[in-house]
C-alpha cells in the first residue's frame, strides 16, 4: 500500500499532477471572508458582481436608512419558481390569524416555508383560485412585475412571473404593514429553513450559506436533474418548479407573462439579514442550459457574496471549489461517523479549518486531512475531494 509521504510526493509529481488537473472539475478556488461576527464587509466593485453566462436581477434594501444598496435589473421578470410561495402562504392568511388556521393547512404552511413543499403549495394552489392567488396578491401589495403563469401552463405556479423589486415589496409588507402574529409565523418558518428541502435539494445556497444567523429565506430552484442533498424524504427532481398537472381553468395571462423565461435553469434566493431584520436581499439568476446544481449553487454564492448587505455578518473561512459527487459531510473526521449530508456534485464550500482523520483512498489518491465546514454545523469532509493538489488547503488553520 501506498504510504502518506509517497502519495504526497507523487502527487508533487509532473506527470500526476498535471493529471489532476485534468481529473478536478474546477480550477482551485479560494476566497477569504471576513471574520465571523464582524460587520459586513463588501469587496471593492461598482456593482454586483455577476458570473460570467449568469442572467440576474438584484436588489438589496436597507431597511434603517429606507435605501437600496444595490440595484440590478431589478425589474426584470423570472420564473419565481418557489419564491411564489410566499405569495400563496400570505393570501392563505388574508385576513386570517395563523391560530385560526385549520391544523391541516397550518401544517401545509410549515412545510412549505420550512423545506419548500411542492405537494402544500399544490393544494393551496388547486383550492384557492390557482392563477387567482397571484391576481389578489398583486392588488394587495402594489406589485408590478408579478404575473400568473403563462395561458400555456397555467396550473405550474412555479412559473409566476416575479422580479427583484416586487419581492422586495413582498417582504417590506410582511415586516412593516402585515399582522404581528401573521409576521412571526411567516418569518419564523423561514428562519427554520431546512438545509435539505423534501425535494432532495440542498437549499442553504446564496444568503444562507454567505451569511451568518440572524436571517430568513425563501428559495427557488428549477430545471435541474439533481440537489445533491440527504433528505429522508426526497422526491423526483424539480424541473418545472410546480408539482401535479397543469390544472387548464385560468383564462386570463397579464401582459408580459408570456416572456418570462421558462427554459434556463433558475436559481433564487431571497430573505431577509441581520439584526432586526435590517436588510432584504433578492436575487434572482438564470444559468446556461445544462449547468449543473452544485456550478449554479456556486455562482449565486458568489453573487451574493459580493453585495453591499448593510447589518450582515460574514462565517470566517476560506472558499474552495471541490470534485466528485455524492461527497459526504461527516459529524466527525472519518467515514465511520453520521453523514450530515451530501454535497451538490462540484459545490464551492467554505472551509473553516482543517485537521487529520481517517486515511481515505480515492485512487491514486490517500489522504488523512478532513475540512471543518461551519456553513454546514461544523462537519467535516476529507480533504481529498477538494480541488487543491496538496493534501493539505494552504492556508487554511489547522484545527
Amino acid at each position: 500500500m501506498m504510504t502518506l509521504s509517497s502519495t504526497r510526493s507523487a502527487v508533487r509529481a509532473g506527470a500526476l499532477t498535471a493529471a489532476l488537473a485534468a481529473f478536478l472539475c474546477t480550477t482551485a478556488t479560494a476566497v477569504s471572508v471576513a471574520s465571523a461576527g464582524s460587520p459586513s464587509a463588501r469587496p471593492a466593485a461598482a456593482q454586483a458582481e455577476v458570473p460570467a453566462g449568469v442572467t440576474a436581477g438584484v436588489a438589496v434594501f436597507d431597511r434603517q436608512t429606507g435605501t437600496f444598496t444595490e440595484q440590478l435589473n431589478t425589474a426584470g421578470q423570472f420564473r419565481s419558481a418557489s419564491v411564489v410561495k410566499l405569495l400563496i402562504a400570505l393570501d392563505v392568511l388574508w385576513n386570517r390569524s395563523p391560530d385560526a388556521l385549520p391544523a391541516a393547512d397550518r401544517a401545509r404552511i410549515d412545510t412549505m416555508l420550512r423545506g419548500s413543499d411542492d405537494a402544500a403549495a399544490s393544494t393551496f394552489w388547486s383550492n384557492n383560485g390557482s392563477g387567482a392567488i397571484i391576481d389578489r396578491m398583486v392588488t394587495r401589495l402594489g406589485l408590478t412585475d408579478t404575473a400568473r403563469p403563462p395561458s400555456t401552463h397555467p396550473g405550474y405556479w412555479g412559473y409566476t412571473a416575479l422580479s427583484a423589486r416586487d419581492t422586495v415589496k413582498i417582504y417590506r409588507h410582511l415586516l412593516d404593514s402585515a399582522p404581528a402574529a401573521t409576521r412571526d409565523y411567516v418569518l419564523g418558518g423561514l428562519r427554520q429553513s431546512t438545509r435539505c428541502a423534501t425535494d432532495g435539494y440542498d437549499q442553504h445556497f446564496g444568503i444562507a450559506g454567505s451569511f451568518n444567523r440572524p436571517w430568513a429565506v425563501k428559495q427557488g430552484w428549477s430545471g435541474f436533474g439533481s440537489g445533491g442533498c440527504t433528505a429522508p424524504a426526497a422526491t423526483a427532481a424539480k424541473t418545472v418548479g410546480a408539482a401535479g398537472e397543469p390544472e387548464g381553468t385560468d383564462a386570463r395571462t397579464p401582459a408580459g407573462a408570456d416572456a418570462v423565461d421558462l427554459s434556463r435553469p433558475a436559481l433564487h434566493t431571497t430573505g431577509v439579514v441581520g439584526a432586526g431584520d435590517r436588510s432584504i436581499v433578492a436575487v434572482f439568476t438564470l444559468h446556461p442550459g445544462g449547468t449543473s446544481y452544485g456550478k449554479a449553487y456556486t455562482d449565486i454564492g458568489r453573487l451574493t457574496r459580493s453585495l453591499n448587505v448593510p447589518g450582515a455578518s460574514r462565517p470566517a473561512g476560506t472558499w474552495v471549489g471541490t470534485w466528485g459527487s455524492g461527497v459526504r459531510v461527516r459529524a466527525q473526521a472519518t467515514t465511520a461517523s453520521g453523514a450530515v449530508t451530501t454535497l451538490p456534485a462540484g459545490v464551492e464550500v467554505l472551509v473553516g479549518c482543517q485537521k487529520r482523520g481517517q486515511q481515505v483512498s480515492q485512487p491514486p489518491y490517500l489522504n488523512d486531512w478532513w475540512a471543518q465546514l461551519p456553513q454546514y454545523g461544523g462537519g467535516y469532509m476529507t480533504n481529498i475531494y477538494l480541488s487543491v493538489p496538496e493534501n493539505q488547503v494552504p492556508g487554511v488553520p489547522v484545527c
